[in-house]
Order: structure tokens, then C-alpha cells, then sequence
């Protein structure tokens, strides 16, 4: 509950009276304003001025904002209303900066009016702002609560940033781009290369990768294209080329999931490893502290407990490539206790204990755990859970296929989740994306497998 606000009536009003708050500028802050107001000015959104440099200048308007903020709450406070307000900027504000807006009561007119003198200052004490605030006093005392204000989340994926950022030094990945022959799998294809993360080789139809490129507007003159029209004659030429060392990675086009995932699966001459395959989902969820991933959602429909064990270590490989020392797994199931009518509560606590005894390394690994009380704190507090895992879930761990790509979708359409992902477990990543993503989902799911191959190589 937040403290109420009190107002100073204006007859209880006296010359010299002060008041002052500190805010600090978060970035978010610059893309809230930029919505609110219209002015999309790139000097005032960070990594948008075009000169290479963020910048991330706070608008005039936001600081002048900050001392009406002052008015409204503390000094007259709630009820104040302006009548005018001069401004001076003598400095300039960036995100990250932390600002004190001051005021001082410098006269009372009539009609309840009030003068104030106004500024604002950085850190170090040098002003950005003055100016002059003439505001109407209530008459009578007011307070307020502000419980039922609605919050803010902003929709901007920070994370992925950051893995962009970390592939940035990585050379190109050969990759095997199996029938890019839509034009939303080509471009994706194509965008990953233009951001260094793959060298594409495309595998497929020739004359309707044309097609695709021509719709799209793309020059494909410095791409290597192998003639291959049929899809499963496609794929299993990738394989070859990941076989031969001439590619390290494969990427699914236009084609079903089925049908590359056949060639990579054989036993005789396909990518397959010891551990099973299984898929990872990676997203970038607004609000959320940090990366969070879902296995699996795509290829395992009922996994039995070994199956899950590999499910798990395979996602833990991914979170060590991706900048994650030590990942927190959280394996979901309906509730948090144990309880023998619903298999996956067992499963989850026998794959607790393998971890506890090293045979799934490299994270920490919990469960059961409902979805609330693997990703909340006060969710996991409420229901008397003490463990390092609960709350602070880095991975999600379905109890089957239908429960994973239903809250991975649900992330993607409802939290408005960036997604990306790959297949782990065969011998190189597998990018496998579905048709319904957009080019930045293909491109997040890009980096990640670079940032996986890095690894391997590693």
C-alpha cells in the first residue's frame, strides 16, 4: 500500500516553505514519454540518433514534468492546479542521470494563487532547469491514496539486445538453410547474414527463392544457392554439409518440421548425439529481470523421465552459451507438492534429486513447481517454498509438449514475449523456426545458435 498524499492548505501556506524530490531517468522512461506526447525526436530514444552514440537526452519537457510532480504531491500537494510555469534549461539530462527538483514559496496573491521559484539539479549539484510556477492552493485539506494507479510495462526486449551485443566479435556460421522459398523464411535468412550471424548456404528451389527474394526486395548476388527442389533431398544435403565440416548449423525453411527433422534423427548419417533432441524456447519477456526459457514445446510430445533428464541438460548447455553460469531450472507441474495421482509432481522430484546427485549438471534444478511460485517471489513465499530455484526459475521445464508450447505461445501472444530458439542435442544447433514468426524472432533464434556454436567450438 503506498503512503497517502496530504495537501497543504493555502491559508497554512508560508513564504519560504521548501520542498524537493530525486528521480532517477531510466531509459524506459524516455520510451514512455515518446509514446505519451508523440515526440518521437531519436535525440531523446536511445541507440536511435543515428551517429553511434546513445545519447538518450532527456526531453525538456520530461525534466520540466518532474517539478509539476513536486507541486502536485508534496508543496501545495494534492489538488494543485497550475496557472503558469517559466522554464530555463541551463543543462542537459541523460538516462541514468539522477535528478532533485526544489521549490520554495515566494508569494501569495489573491484568488488562492501561489509563486514559487523552481530548478533542477544533477547529482552533483549543477542545475539543468530554473524557473518560475505560479499554482492555485486548495482551500480546504485533501488527501489521497494512489493504490488503484494502473503500472507501466514497456515492451522493449533488453535481453536480446544483449545477445545481439555478445555475437557481435563471432565470426559467421555456415548454415544450411533448408527450402527458404517463402519470403518470410528468406528474409530471415538473409537478416541474420546482414547481422554477421550466419553465412547462408540455400538449399532448395531456385526458382521460387527468386520469387521470394524478388517479393521481397532482397539481391541474393553474393549468396550461394544448391539447386535441391525436393524437401527431404534438401535437408538431407544440410545434414551432409554439417557431416562434411563445410556448414555449423541448420536452419528450417519453408518446409514441415517433420521433414527435417526425419534426416537429422537417422542413425546412419544424421546429426544425432548421445542425448535426445529437444527444443528450447528463448524469450524476451517484458518485465522480466532476465532471460527466460521453455522446454520443451516443439518436439517431445510425452517425454518419459530419462527423456526429461536430457531435456533439462540440454537446456542448461544453452543457458552457459548464452551468458548463464549457473541456471536456475524450475520443473513445472500443476502444484508444488508431491502427489502420486499426477506423474509429472514424481518426475519433477526424481529429476530434483539426479540433480542434487550429478546426474544432470551444471544448474540448479527444483520441483515440483506451479508456474507462479517458479517465476514470483512472493507467489513462492506465500506458499512456504525456500529454495534457490523458486521464484527465480531461469528455465521452465513442461511436463509434456502441449503444456510447454502452450505457455510458450501464450508468452509470445498475451506478454508480448520476443521469442526465439533452437534444437538441442544433435551435433550442431538447429534453427528451428515456425512459419508464423517474424524476421526478429528468426534473427533472436539466429543468435543463439551462434552464440551455441561459439561455445561447442570452444
Amino acid at each position: 500500500m503506498t503512503a497517502p498524499l496530504h495537501n497543504i492548505p493555502f491559508n497554512a501556506l508560508e513564504i519560504g516553505m521548501e520542498a524537493e524530490q530525486t528521480r532517477t531517468l531510466r531509459a524506459d522512461d524516455l520510451y514512455i514519454f515518446a509514446n505519451s506526447s508523440g515526440n518521437l525526436n531519436p535525440m531523446h530514444l536511445p541507440d536511435e540518433d543515428g551517429d553511434g552514440h546513445p545519447e538518450a537526452l532527456a526531453p525538456g519537457m520530461w525534466v520540466a514534468a518532474l517539478i509539476s510532480a513536486v507541486l502536485g504531491c508534496k508543496l501545495p500537494g494534492p489538488g494543485t492546479v497550475y496557472h503558469s510555469q517559466s522554464l530555463r534549461f541551463v543543462g542537459r539530462a541523460h538516462a541514468g542521470d539522477t535528478l532533485t527538483v526544489k521549490l520554495r514559496l515566494t508569494g501569495k496573491g489573491d484568488n488562492r494563487l501561489v509563486r514559487f521559484d523552481t530548478w533542477v539539479e544533477a547529482a552533483d549539484g549543477t542545475r539543468i532547469l530554473e524557473g518560475e510556477a505560479e499554482v492555485f492552493a486548495q482551500e480546504n485539506p485533501i488527501t489521497f491514496t494512489a493504490d488503484d494507479l494502473p503500472g507501466l510495462t514497456v515492451q522493449r526486449h533488453v535481453h536480446f539486445d544483449r545477445l545481439l551485443g555478445m555475437t557481435r566479435p563471432l565470426p559467421p556460421i555456415p548454415t544450411g538453410v533448408v527450402a527458404p522459398e517463402s519470403p518470410a523464411a528468406l528474409a530471415g535468412a538473409i537478416l541474420a547474414a546482414e547481422h554477421t550471424l550466419i553465412d547462408p548456404i540455400l538449399i532448395g528451389d531456385p526458382r521460387k527463392i527468386a520469387a521470394a527474394a524478388e517479393q521481397q526486395g532482397l539481391d541474393l548476388g553474393n549468396y550461394r544457392i544448391i539447386d535441391q527442389p525436393d524437401h527431404q533431398q534438401a535437408a538431407a544435403h544440410a545434414v551432409a554439409l554439417v557431416n562434411e565440416g563445410r556448414a555449423g548449423a541448420v536452419m528450417k525453411g519453408h518446409l514441415h518440421t517433420d521433414v527435417l527433422l526425419g534426416e537429422i534423427i537417422k542413425r546412419n548419417g544424421g546429426l544425432r548425439t548421445k542425448r535426445r533432441l529437444s527444443h528450447v524456447f528463448v524469450m524476451d519477456v517484458p518485465g522480466l529481470d532476465h532471460l527466460l526459457m521453455v522446454t520443451d514445446a516443439a518436439i517431445n510430445i510425452a517425454p518419459d523421465l530419462m527423456a526429461k533428464a536430457d531435456i533439462i541438460q540440454n537446456a542448461i548447455y544453452l543457458a552457459h552459451a548464452l551468458g548463464i553460469d549457473e541456471p536456475k531450472v524450475g520443473v513445472l507441474s500443476a502444484v508444488e507438492k508431491i502427489n502420486p495421482a499426477i506423474p509429472s509432481t514424481l518426475d519433477a522430484a526424481i529429476l530434483s534429486k539426479m540433480a542434487d546427485r550429478g546426474q544432470i549438471k551444471g544448474g540448479l534444478v527444483d520441483g515440483p513447481l506451479a508456474m507462479d511460485n517458479a517465476i514470483d517471489l512472493k507467489a513462492a513465499a506465500t506458499k512456504g517454498l525456500h529454495s534457490l530455484v523458486a521464484g527465480r526459475a531461469d528455465i521452465l521445464v513442461a511436463p509434456n509438449m502441449e503444456a510447454g508450447n502452450m505457455l510458450a505461445k501464450e508468452l509470445t501472444y498475451l506478454a508480448h514475449a520476443e521469442t526465439g530458439g533452437i534444437v538441442m542435442g544433435a551435433k550442431c544447433p538447429v534453427i528451428l523456426n515456425s512459419r508464423a514468426d517474424d524476421d526478429q524472432a528468426r534473427l533472436a533464434s539466429c543468435a543463439i545458435a551462434a552464440l551455441c556454436a561459439e561455445r561447442t567450438r570452444k
